[in-house]
């Protein structure tokens, strides 16, 4: 069939959503699967301090002190590495990214004082940075603004993919390796978790394309289609007047989005770095049984990530989406207090509050792809992202002080406060926005003609 043909048989909602599944599956398997290893070799150490605490006497703010550094390391290294990725490619960007990572992650497991401690998860930072910013921006290449909460969603999947993951996996290793070999669980479990990395960055290497025009898989017309979707997304926004980063630095609906996805983020990473601290606090001790229950609030995290983002996506609605996440979030989490530790309400009330944190952050970056010019995405997705980042840098140390001195609820309090707040700062955000609300407006409305 000639490019001509093949574009007559594919135009239509139904022949680009065709287009469009073919890119995910060359795409989104890949990049989830790395954001698992990812996510996990950043998160397990909340796991590995239920042992480390008693191998090499680390106390909980030690512990709060060494999650937080991972994220100003990241903050540090976010923007320049989205910058890099845009002169580079994406290809050599996860190669340099997942090599790193990998290797640190994997030493960890050989670390006996704090300050080495410290260290390591400084460098795990530094060397991860970039990788979801970058991602994202990846994601803008191929998928235009209407589509994009509920892929911007699977990918973020990962991250509750990983936290159901982590928790049995954690859980098995600490359990049945410990002392294997002569190392403890949590070594093991270092090991374990960030060789993969390095593996991952070698076949993303070799398998992901830079950017559409180099995807080979894709035929001539598809070629065409995509370039058209992408022209009609940028003729529906107003006329960029201003780009780079001094227009980002002087416009103050960023500052505000940036304040949202602080508490945003500091919400979520409080939330799941003191998960197994806090249902222990239930009355649970068998880490085998710890891990197993603590993957039934990420599993409703990942149907509410994904049922919310296609809700999106079908409403060309964002804001009041993202608010509904933050205040359910909320909810959820007051129902953890009035449980008083009865095991089954509290895993609801944590269910509630995962699914609602775990459906806004997708939600808010795909706001943010759709309110930044396309000149600004690579410094601002990762500037914003930074923003996020200091959140996870600032709640692991003040919750993990207030744990030290068993303030379990007021921890509970400091979240709720989190989540209120993060919604409410969004939706003021983009009731000050000039140009967001006209821009959904004019999509879903295009989006609605193409489909007749």
């Amino acid at each position: 069939m000639t490019a001509g043909g093949n574009l007559v048989h594919l135009r239509g909602a139904a022949g680009m959503a065709a287009i469009y599944r073919k890119i995910s599956w060359h795409l989104l398997p890949l990049l989830i699967l790395c954001y698992i290893v990812a996510y996990l070799d950043r998160v397990n150490i909340s796991y590995a301090q239920l042992q480390m605490e008693q191998s090499l006497e680390f106390g909980e703010q030690v512990y709060g002190w060494g999650a937080g550094l991972f994220f100003i390391a990241y903050l540090l290294f976010e923007v320049p590495s989205n910058l890099m990725l845009e002169k580079v490619g994406v290809r050599k960007t996860l190669l340099r990214i997942m090599l790193c990572w990998g290797v640190v992650a994997a030493t960890g497991a050989f670390v006996s004082t704090p300050w080495q401690f410290y260290a390591m998860r400084f460098a795990l930072g530094m060397f991860e940075a970039g990788f979801f910013p970058g991602v994202i921006l990846y994601l803008t290449y191929w998928y235009p603004a209407a589509r994009r909460a509920k892929v911007v969603a699977l990918f973020g999947s990962a991250v509750m993919v990983a936290s159901a993951m982590a928790g049995p996996l954690c859980g098995a290793i600490l359990h049945y390796l410990d002392h294997w070999r002569g190392l403890a669980g949590w070594q093991w479990m270092f090991i374990i978790q960030g060789l993969p990395a390095v593996l991952l960055g070698i076949v993303a290497y070799a398998c992901l394309p830079d950017d559409p025009s180099d995807a080979d898989w894709l035929t001539p017309g598809e070629h065409v289609l995509m370039r058209q979707e992408m022209q009609r997304e940028l003729a529906l926004r107003p006329p960029a007047t201003r780009s780079g980063m001094a227009a980002l630095l002087q416009d103050p609906v960023l500052y505000l989005l940036a304040l949202a996805n602080f508490l945003l983020v500091a919400a979520s990473y409080a939330l799941v770095l003191w998960v197994p601290t806090l249902m222990q606090s239930w009355g649970m001790r068998d880490l085998m049984e710890l891990g197993l229950y603590s993957s039934l609030p990420y599993i409703a995290g990942i149907v509410g990530m994904l049922a919310i983002g296609r809700h999106s996506d079908w409403r060309r609605e964002r804001r009041w989406h993202f608010a509904a996440c933050m205040f359910s979030a909320a909810l959820g989490l007051g129902i953890v207090v009035a449980a008083h530790n009865g095991l089954m309400l509290s895993l609801a009330g944590l269910s509630l509050a995962l699914a609602g944190i775990a459906a806004a952050t997708p939600l808010f970056m795909t706001i943010l792809t759709e309110y930044l010019e396309p000149a600004q995405a690579a410094a601002g997705i990762a500037l914003l992202s930074s923003c996020g980042i200091l959140g996870g840098a600032f709640s692991p140390v003040v919750s993990g002080a207030m744990l030290a001195n068993g303030a379990t609820t007021q921890v509970l309090g400091l979240l709720i406060t989190l989540c209120l707040l993060a919604g409410m700062t969004l939706l003021l955000a983009l009731r000050k926005s000039p140009i967001y609300g006209d821009i959904s407006e004019k999509h879903y409305s295009a989006d609605n003609a193409a489909q007749s």
